[in-house]
């Protein structure tokens, strides 16, 4: 089954307001497709689907499916979807997400691929608006919303496709890659890997896809990753901060606001200066990997590192969402310990009087698997609120809850309070916080919903 067969039909797409399916929705409607498609809940995803015509129905039901050509679904949604169940009582064909991106992907000159446990978007989002700065035209695909594209995608010429390679159920293993950028490798989607091995060998069979003439550019501090490298017949570069890599800062410094400013050096020479408008130590590594992403497609040095310069960041990537009753309120799209961690540290930066981590636990899977690193990662914070767990797409087990992280958090020194709900949770900020303290929401399920319940409350509350 090939998705181009069906150019002209009406393709319907389960769950359509995902980060990665609305954008492909975009896609398939520029590139002349009729969709359709449904979603658990209402979302500005949702909504801006309908501006375009989309229709979107609120719940999975089966009587949304007769009509469709096609039926696209993510790895998330189960056989036992309704919609999914009706599809093949139809005899309706069916694909799965990664399976319609990668085919999107081909016919493409030059597929690069962003993989990694943490940082794709953000990276993602840097090459993409990189190479339209440099005058290059590439068709894009990435997991949030970023200005210089108008949103997730863009259609380009054939030349060039930027894309986030997500290992989530070995969904980059439909990717065919002729440029693999590769973050890290770490711990996480433990529902669906064995262990950080099993994780390690999944990243190494996508590598495997790369051909010959293909290029892998990696972070050289990671052992996993080098081990991989080590394997392959393509040229590999590598990045980060030691000057072992061939991409590295020199005269590395932040401003007051935690921008990094530095030389880029290429194989112990200075080849361009890049001023960041983003924050933190870990866009250092991000940034050094979309530059090395561009110097590896022929942009000019000098060329890359303005254009970089320029990038102001993505939505849901600590992002500003306003100041209420003095304190500033940020949002981030962090899901897993080191994510929300790392968040933290840039808005430590930021020299508040107090610290907020506001914590939405994403999937009980999640939470269990990664239950004593959730423990230990908001201590840079003053005060930590938890939600409950976001389900997402599990039924509760029963055996975890939020209360839980609460008070493995208090063992650990954190003064951590469970607000179950976002009204429980603006309540007690309301009620504790003070002007010049920065709030950070961090989450990748509902969790920015706080942040605008909040703005829309203004401070007639307080």
């Amino acid at each position: 089954m090939n998705i181009h067969d069906y150019k002209g039909k009406h393709v319907h797409m389960v769950g359509i307001g995902g980060s990665s399916m609305s954008g492909l929705a975009e896609m398939l409607l520029r590139e002349g497709y009729i969709v359709s498609g449904s979603d658990n809940a209402n979302s500005h995803a949702v909504e801006r689907l309908r501006d375009m015509g989309i229709k979107v129905h609120v719940g999975h039901a089966a009587e949304n499916v007769p009509g469709a050509d096609v039926l696209i679904f993510s790895a998330a949604i189960s056989n036992e979807n309704p919609e999914r169940r009706e599809a093949k009582r139809l005899g309706i064909p069916e694909m799965e997400r990664s399976t319609l991106l990668g085919q999107l992907m081909q016919g493409h000159e030059n597929a690069v691929c962003v993989c990694g446990a943490h940082g794709k978007t953000t990276t993602s989002s840097m090459i993409a608006e990189t190479y339209l700065r440099c005058g290059l035209d590439p068709t894009v695909h990435i997991g949030g919303r970023l200005d210089a594209i108008g949103g997730g995608s863009r259609i380009g010429k054939k030349d060039v496709f930027v894309a986030e390679a997500c290992e989530f159920h070995g969904s980059f293993l439909e990717m065919r890659p002729t440029l693999a950028v590769v973050l890290n490798i770490d711990a996480d989607h433990l529902d669906y890997y064995r262990d950080i091995d099993h994780i390690e060998e999944a990243f190494g069979e996508f590598l495997s896809l790369l051909p010959e003439n293909g290029m892998a550019v990696g972070w050289g501090e990671d052992e996993r990753i080098m081990r991989l490298f080590s394997r392959l017949s393509c040229e590999t570069r590598t990045f980060g901060l030691e000057p072992t890599n061939d991409y590295y800062p020199v005269n590395l410094a932040y401003n007051d606001t935690g921008c990094p400013y530095y030389d880029v050096a290429y194989k112990g020479q200075v080849i361009a200066h890049l001023e960041m408008k983003v924050a933190g130590s870990f866009n250092v590594i991000n940034s050094l990997a979309a530059f090395a992403s561009a110097h590896a497609m022929g942009v000019e040095p000098e060329k890359a590192a303005q254009a970089l310069s320029q990038f102001a960041g993505v939505h849901r990537r600590f992002e500003f969402t306003g100041l209420i009753d003095g304190a500033k309120m940020y949002h981030d799209y962090g899901h897993n310990p080191a994510e929300m961690k790392a968040a933290l540290s840039v808005a430590r930066l930021q020299k508040p009087n107090h610290l907020w981590a506001v914590m939405q636990p994403h999937t009980y899977s999640r939470v269990k698997s990664l239950f004593n690193d959730y423990l230990t990662c908001t201590q840079v914070a003053d005060y930590t609120l938890v939600t409950d767990i976001f389900a997402a797409r599990e039924k509760d087990p029963g055996d975890i809850k939020a209360e839980m992280v609460v008070e493995g958090m208090k063992k650990n020194g954190i003064n951590a309070v469970h607000t179950p709900t976002f009204d429980d949770t603006e309540k007690y900020l309301r009620a504790h916080w003070q002007p010049g303290d920065l709030v950070l929401t961090m989450g990748c399920g509902n969790i920015n919903l706080l942040n605008e319940q909040m703005q829309l409350h203004g401070d007639t509350e307080r």
